[in-house]
């Protein structure tokens, strides 16, 4: 996943006026008094600019954003107050430049509340939340600098820009439009007022669910409820008082444990858990949502639009509701029906082991892997000592890139980390020249928010000379004391989905940071991430890293052979359960603003049986609305379809390597030089083309998911 900061890149203005001179006063004196000890002031002198984390404290952060506000403040005043006429200059790059210390102090803010948050942090985000929605709003509602760039974009032919000012004037026009600034000044008023709700609700829908996944966490007290479960993964989650073991909760609704579980009523337990996480009580989301999808249609209607997601979609690929939904239309029946075939399977694996009961959501993945072991000899426990952390990312993730790429790393210990876990590695280009830096932070803990995810402390830049610093985030569990880290297959495959995240942001090449890297449309920038999975199970990469964390015995090519042969395994179920998420977040988007939301459990229900996504009782959405962090407060609203619309472009993509060599260091430069660099300088559609040689095909995603 790429993390959308909820601020806009280098298009910031204007700090929200407070209803208190008490609180203002406050306000400025913080500020003053930080001014000369905070060091988010002053540029970073570490490498690349990285942060300082052995400087940086949380009470920087608020003064140094507030002060970002004011500059950027008086930088857009100077533009709209402008007497000169309009240039490419003193307008459109008068604005990128606006946000530099705001943007650097935002980047790492979100960067640590999203994976090292604390109640200071959350209260500070909760408070900036409506400031940055303000900011944003007094740039793109702002008349005055419309104007400027409507009279730059109607004699854009003229300018004579190089392609990629033209495409930064373009992408600020465009937004302005999608932003509302042709509305009346009244309505503007009222799009501002939504906009500051929806940032508040946004940002308190995601502290809640980081509350209710931390309260959800099921507690054991009789070892014999974790009957199954490794010793080592016991050992890490016991209390410190001995008292039992306590289960964190992961974001999705299936959890990893319920595959080694033997106890039924214990699997139960915690499905339940995850199921019902944000139901009732001090985490209730329900109120969130029905207020966040009323006030989005709401929105949507003052823009001129039927719904949230035909506002939502118009500068992506998909560019329609309508087409998204007849892209569902041609992968549902064939998923749900492989599905039923899958829990066909299994049921008759429960009725072979002598039990009598319908199988149920939270028997899925417990008779599933018997049902894998069964048909195919393969076991996930045969799997983890061959796929230890280090090795998959220094000898797996590493290598692909290397063997594609050219690049090299290396660990830097001498810079400062936001967690002890976390580890940095500098890039190299292939003839020495250096790239970026990179954060790895694969462990759960409380103060993490669930899922993982791809984003930038320091963006890549030619206007600004930068270079990436990028960190990738995930929830592994943490082993115990000095254990190994044992990845499962699907740990294994989301680190690499998250380093292609990663390789997009350093080959960057962009002289714009808000053209930069991922700053494409929703349903482009998952496809280099999703990719960048294939080399996982690619026979050179995975005899490179998949080594006994014990035995150093490679991976044996049995075991290999049972793991492709096994890869359509499931898949039935892996992809009903991803569009049923993804149906059900565009249902909570194409409602109109005249339907009021009285319930949210029957609204799900109703959106799952009208798509004929729940036509297989055991399988469940992958992510209910109560706990969907990606739509509600991620910036995926309207936009989760993107994992399956961009898995065509990857799977398509993959089947061109396939045929012209595969894992090649020419092949490599090609789609970096062609994609991997491009940012968005380019119309999407047309870049892929122009490499692939052809649109997308379905088919290829469709046999990778044994569905043709």
């Amino acid at each position: 996943m790429k993390r959308v900061i909820p601020i806009v890149t280098m298009a910031l203005l204007l700090v929200a006026c407070n209803n208190s001179k008490e609180k203002e006063d406050q306000n400025k004196s913080e500020q003053e008094m930080s001014n000369t000890e905070n060091p988010l002031l002053s540029e970073s002198t570490l490498p690349y600019g990285a942060p300082d984390f052995s400087k940086i404290k949380d009470d920087n952060f608020k003064p140094a954003m507030l002060e970002g506000m004011e500059q950027q403040k008086k930088a857009i005043e100077g533009i709209v107050n402008n007497e000169e006429e309009p240039t490419f200059d003193n307008t459109v790059l008068a604005l990128e430049k606006s946000g530099e210390l705001l943007n650097r102090s935002a980047q790492i803010f979100y960067g640590l509340t999203g994976s090292n948050t604390n109640e200071k942090l959350q209260a500070i985000e909760e408070e900036m939340a409506p400031k940055f929605a303000a900011q944003n709003d007094e740039i793109y509602l702002n008349e005055k600098l419309f104007q400027r760039f409507k009279t730059l974009y109607d004699q854009k032919d003229s300018l004579d820009l190089d392609p990629e000012s033209l495409k930064l004037l373009e992408n600020y026009y465009e937004d302005f439009e999608i932003a509302g600034a042709n509305l009346s000044a009244d309505d503007k008023t009222k799009l501002k007022d939504y906009n500051s709700r929806l940032a508040t609700l946004t940002t308190k829908f995601g502290k809640t669910l980081l509350d209710a996944n931390n309260a959800g966490a099921v507690t054991f007290t009789d070892k014999e409820e974790l009957a199954g479960v490794d010793a080592d993964y016991l050992k890490s989650i016991e209390n410190k008082d001995g008292d039992g073991w306590t289960v964190p909760l992961l974001n999705t609704t299936q959890q990893p444990l319920l595959q080694s579980m033997d106890n039924r009523d214990s699997r139960e337990k915690l499905f339940n858990a995850a199921w019902m996480r944000a139901d009732g009580g001090a985490n209730d989301t329900r109120g969130l949502i029905k207020d966040l999808v009323e006030l989005r249609a709401q929105k949507a209607k003052l823009l001129g639009f039927d719904n949230y997601a035909e506002w939502s979609l118009q500068k992506t690929m998909a560019k329609t509701p309508e087409t998204v939904n007849k892209f569902f239309a041609g992968l549902i029946a064939a998923a749900t029906a492989k599905a039923q075939v899958e829990s066909d399977e299994i049921q008759k694996m429960i009725k072979s082991k002598g039990e009598d009961f319908t199988l149920e959501p939270w028997d899925w993945n417990y008779y599933a892997e018997m049902v894998r072991k069964a048909k195919y000899d393969l076991d996930e426990d045969q799997i983890k000592p061959y796929f230890e952390l280090n090795n998959v990312l220094e000898n797996g993730v590493f290598f692909a890139a290397t063997k594609l790429y050219g690049i090299t790393f290396k660990e830097r210990t001498d810079l400062p980390t936001y967690q002890e876990d976390v580890k940095v590695y500098e890039l190299f280009e292939e003839n020495g020249d250096q790239l970026g830096l990179f954060y790895a932070d694969y462990f759960a803990r409380p103060s993490k928010r669930g899922g993982a995810w791809m984003s930038n402390f320091v963006t890549q830049s030619k206007l600004y000379n930068k270079k990436a610093v990028i960190y990738n985030v995930c929830n592994f569990p943490k082993p115990s004391g000095n254990e190994p880290a044992l990845l499962t297959y699907d740990e294994v495959e989301t680190m690499f989905h998250e380093f292609g995240h990663a390789l997009h942001g350093f080959f960057a090449n962009q002289q714009y940071p808000s053209l930069s890297g991922t700053a494409v449309a929703r349903d482009f920038v998952e496809f280099p991430s999703q990719f960048n999975e294939n080399w996982a199970l690619y026979p050179e990469v995975l005899k490179n890293y998949a080594v006994h964390y014990k035995t150093g015995e490679k991976i044996p090519q049995e075991l290999i052979d049972k793991i492709k042969k096994s890869g359509t395994f499931n898949q039935g179920y892996s992809l009903t359960e991803n569009l049923a998420a993804s149906n059900l977040d565009m249902q909570w988007h194409t409602i109109s603003a005249d339907k009021k939301i009285d319930d949210v459990d029957a609204f799900e229900k109703e959106a799952l049986h009208k798509t004929k996504l729940d036509v297989v009782h055991a399988v469940p959405p992958r992510y209910r609305s109560t706990y969907f962090a990606h739509i509600f407060a991620g910036g995926y609203a309207a936009g989760y379809y993107s994992y399956s619309w961009t898995e065509m472009l990857d799977h398509d993509a993959y089947n061109w390597f396939e045929t012209h060599g595969g894992l090649t260091r020419e092949n490599g430069q090609r789609f970096r030089d062609m994609v991997l660099s491009k940012g968005n300088t380019l119309n999407l559609e047309k870049m892929y083309k122009d490499w692939r040689g052809s649109d997308p095909k379905i088919g290829p995603m469709l046999k990778a998911r044994g569905l043709k």
